[in-house]
């Protein structure tokens, strides 16, 4: 007789393979169309909320792995609280504006110098018009990745709106007396003609010169520290032969003592023995002098024989150089600040475009100025060496890490400009704190993941000068001042700013360039059109994306979730970008930190750890991952790789995932399969032991999960998982049930407990992998029994619960020990073909332990057809756990046909179990 239409075979509607290429975007098209994330809202209308705030990717080209890591690692932050019951906010955003955009639509244009002759509105539309159009671009391609999120109502930075309420923020920072004008050095980009913040700068290898000159001491110099009537020339040291025309003074340190050299040269004694080994200074030390004795005196400047001011600073260091810092206020921070002190002149000879202007004529910084006006500073360096004659004391050049502009990745120079900053050390009008002080304040009580963050962000405040905010630059939101013709001073009426804002909601920032001062300016601010003047900078692209806490969260435009943000995340070079410049104009405006948490991640690289590359030939695109797996394999990718470090991706890798996403596939697959004809759940208590077993092995490795997601530390969790799957769950439990599933009768009680572990199991474990697998989750649902999802018509209507455990005398600890025992045994039989199947054996013991567990249980848990304390006759092995003995023999009773244990009475008859079951 054939036995097989009699066995209870698992059946499952449920495919084994995803064919996610195909059936993917078919799902995520109909999430669309039902509007899948207002239903999460709905479902979760009065839960505890969760924001997270999004960092706007740049709208300029298509996205790439990095912007797929991200925006993935969001989403399953998101779906995680989500599928805890929590209320959650995902608005996506796109920062438009900037240097790169117009950059590109120059390009389109045929150059800078073609751009310039279009009327600056006429510029600000095609920038609109090119960001628009990859807002779109880039909105379907992350919609491929599986993402949900507010798509109908993105924030997008050049919306009339939103530009209204960047300018409001900026006019909250001028509100709270942290905004201030001044002529100051920062980065400035030759290459592209702009001021730069920080965030903006690369740190590229350049070869540059390193000179020391030295600057001969006037005569009061001399006879003030007795040294009258001797030659004596502070050595100075410069990597920037072009600044010293612009030389205005010579910083010493306050607290070190310098020497006179029998040759003439006055250096610190800390560096004397480097100088004199390396051959600038060549006497012997005779005489030793106090710097404070140099203090206001002056030096004479051998280019030009200008006086050059001795300041004293603590930024001099004794380190390297000689213990005289050339000092051009233009050209340097630490320069401008000892400047300042000591009122020093700002000398500012080079333009724009990086060469040197008239002022080196007028003001006689060179001698034959004519010949280096118009010429870039990089390339006047050798003629200025020239110049110098035996002033120049030593001449090298050395490669070194020089700042560069991140577009034109040209160096970048110090030049002082009238520009306007954020100042990080006053005081809040209000407040009795300086503003880096309450950012510092903010970082304390935020939440880092990795905490390495925290040092890292703070370390960056620390240090961080004023923040420059303008641009001169078309493409961005205009510093929308007035200014009095008369008087230079800027109007800061509040109803003045208002009436511009209020405009700029109606028609867009581009108002302020096709519109006259007279429609402009509010009607009674006590100014005629004629007598003001508009400022012409826009603002720092940085400022956009660093007020998005204040438009999106803060403003009633969006339903983006709540101000201060829950978490923000972005990747680990944020520290000095958007985390950086949300938390101070958050903390400017506010007094606070815009986010409660930051999380950063690492950058993308290949299985060699190198950075993706085009000539490399090693990019991985996010679209050629989705052709060839499907988004599924990306997001397990995410969560099964170490965001804190750089995340490794490559063709190998996705083949490791792939095969990892098909035995997760399966084992939902068999599960889904063994529970399909389950009616009713079987209570705890009411179970056998090893479906106790695996509910408390369960219900502890998912909570040890669900703790970990919670803490975003997602490979931690996944790892614990896929252990689990493979292990317990697979590699013991589906095995060992096997028999009862298959064999025993559809409603007998020990079938139905099993059948029930499972099913509390497949749903729990659905539920902790919907956030990372949501299309897999959702698919599961279509083709799971009521008994599993209940009345849910999709993933979306259920929240993740801890399984339920109760009291169990099962000793996992000694049954694992003696089942590894027994495998160690059994792996040495099968390799010498003494047996094909474990159900060809009985184990013998007097174990108490393994006695007092029922019989059925004790066999299915070594899938074996006899556990018992009969005598055996012939061993084909044994073993110990804890001094108890178990003893390997072949079973002596006929194989069933039908369950294929040795149970049977005789050759053709099948055992007691499958006779009953038959029968009935």
């Amino acid at each position: 007789m054939d036995y097989k239409d009699t066995l209870l075979l698992p059946t499952t509607s449920f495919a084994m393979r995803g064919n996610l290429i195909n059936n993917e975007p078919k799902r995520y098209a109909s999430w669309d169309e039902n509007k899948v994330y207002d239903k999460m809202k709905t479902n979760r209308k009065d839960a505890p909320k969760f924001t997270l705030h999004d960092g706007p990717p740049y709208a300029n080209g298509h996205i790439h792995i990095g912007h797929a890591l991200n925006k993935v690692l969001k989403d399953i932050i998101v779906k995680h609280n989500y599928f805890n019951g929590k209320s959650v906010r995902f608005t996506p955003g796109w920062d438009c504006h900037g240097l790169p955009i117009e950059q590109q639509v120059e390009k389109k244009l045929g150059g800078k110098k073609k751009k310039e002759l279009l009327e600056v509105s006429k510029v600000r539309q095609l920038c609109r018009d090119h960001a628009a159009k990859f807002v779109d671009i880039q909105k379907e391609e992350f919609k491929t990745l599986g993402i949900l999120a507010d798509w109908e109502n993105p924030y997008v930075t050049m919306d009339f709106k939103f530009e209204a309420n960047i300018y409001r923020t900026l006019c909250g920072v001028a509100k709270k007396g942290l905004l201030i004008e001044r002529s100051k050095p920062v980065y400035w980009s030759w290459a592209e003609r702009t001021a730069l913040a920080e965030a903006e700068v690369e740190y590229e290898d350049k070869e540059s010169h390193s000179i020391y000159v030295a600057f001969e001491l006037s005569d009061e110099a001399k006879t003030k520290a007795d040294l009258a009537g001797k030659k004596a020339s502070l050595v100075i040291w410069t990597t920037t032969p072009w600044t010293l025309p612009s030389n205005t003074g010579i910083s010493l340190h306050p607290e070190e003592k310098y020497v006179l050299t029998t040759d003439g040269y006055i250096v610190a004694k800390a560096l004397f023995e480097s100088l004199l080994e390396s051959g600038v200074v060549k006497g012997e030390i005779a005489q030793e002098i106090d710097s404070k004795d140099f203090e206001n005196q002056v030096a004479i400047n051998p280019l030009n024989g200008r006086t050059s001011k001795i300041v004293l600073g603590d930024h001099v260091l004794m380190d390297s150089g000689t213990g005289g810092v050339h000092t051009a206020p233009g050209h340097g921070e630490d320069d401008y600040r000892v400047g300042l002190k000591y009122d020093l002149e700002v000398i500012m000879p080079v333009d724009e475009t990086g060469c040197f202007d008239e002022t080196i004529v007028k003001q006689k910084l060179l001698p034959n100025p004519e010949e280096f006006v118009g010429k870039l500073i990089f390339k006047c360096n050798d003629r200025i060496l020239e110049l110098l004659g035996d002033s120049l004391l030593q001449e090298s050049k050395f490669i070194h890490s020089y700042p560069h502009c991140w577009r034109s990745h040209t160096p970048l120079i110090f030049r002082a400009t009238r520009q306007w900053f954020i100042s990080v050390d006053e005081k809040p009008k209000g407040e009795d704190k300086t503003l880096r002080n309450i950012a510092l304040g903010e970082i304390e009580k935020t939440l880092f993941v990795p905490e390495t963050g925290r040092n890292r962000l703070t370390s960056m405040v620390e240090n961080r000068p004023d923040w420059c905010i303008s641009r001169q630059r078309d493409w961005g939101v205009p510093i929308a001042f007035f200014r009095v013709k008369a008087t230079g001073e800027v109007l800061f009426d509040e109803k003045v700013l208002n009436y511009t804002a209020m405009i700029f909601e109606m028609q867009g920032s581009d108002a302020w360039y096709s519109m006259d001062i007279a429609s402009l300016l509010y009607p009674g601010s006590g100014y005629k059109a004629d007598e003001v003047e508009k400022v012409t900078d826009i603002l720092d692209v940085w400022f956009d994306s660093g007020s998005t806490w204040n438009s999106v969260l803060k403003s009633r435009n969006y339903d983006a979730g709540e101000y201060q943000a829950d978490l923000y995340v972005e990747g680990s070079d944020q520290h000095r970008g958007w985390f950086q410049s949300s938390l101070f104009l958050s903390s400017a405006v506010e007094h606070k930190a815009p986010y409660k948490g930051v999380l950063t991640h690492g950058f993308t690289v290949d299985d060699k750890g190198e950075k993706m590359s085009k000539s490399k030939g090693n990019v991985i695109a996010p679209e050629k991952v989705l052709k060839e797996y499907g988004s599924e394999i990306l997001r397990l990718w995410v969560a099964s790789s170490d965001y804190q470090g750089d995340l490794k991706i490559s063709q190998g890798i996705l083949k490791q995932i792939s095969e990892n996403y098909r035995k997760l596939r399966n084992t939902f697959r068999i599960m889904l399969a063994n529970i399909n004809d389950l009616e009713s759940l079987t209570a705890y208590d009411d179970m056998g032991e090893l479906d106790k077993w695996i509910l408390d092995v369960a219900s502890s490795v998912f909570q040890e999960v669900h703790k970990s997601f919670s803490e975003y530390n997602f490979v931690h969790g996944m790892s614990i998982l896929n252990n689990f799957i493979a292990n317990e769950l697979s590699g013991m439990y589906i095995d060992m049930t096997k028999d009862s599933l298959y064999c025993n009768a559809k409603n007998d009680p020990r079938r139905m407990a099993s059948q029930s572990a499972m099913a509390i199991i497949t749903k729990s474990l659905l539920l902790l992998m919907a956030p990372i697998l949501t299309y897999t989750a959702d698919e599961i649902i279509d083709h799971a029994p009521a008994i599993v999802k209940g009345d849910a018509d999709s993933i979306f209507d259920l929240v993740y619960s801890d399984i339920e455990t109760g009291e169990s005398s099962f000793n996992a600890e000694y049954m694992t020990k003696a089942r590894e025992g027994f495998g160690s045994i059994v792996d040495g039989l099968k390799k010498e073909k003494i047996i094909k199947n474990t159900l060809e054996l009985i184990i013998s013991t007097k174990s108490e332990i393994a006695l007092n567990i029922a019989s059925v249980d004790a066999e299915d848990w070594f899938v074996v057809s006899s556990v018992s304390n009969t005598e055996t006759s012939e061993e084909l092995g044994s073993f110990e756990v804890d001094g108890d003995k178990f003893t390997i023999a072949k079973a002596t009773a006929h194989k069933c046909p039908r369950c294929w244990k040795y149970q049977a009475e005789s050759e053709d008859s099948i055992c007691s179990r499958c006779a009953s079951v038959v029968s009935a």
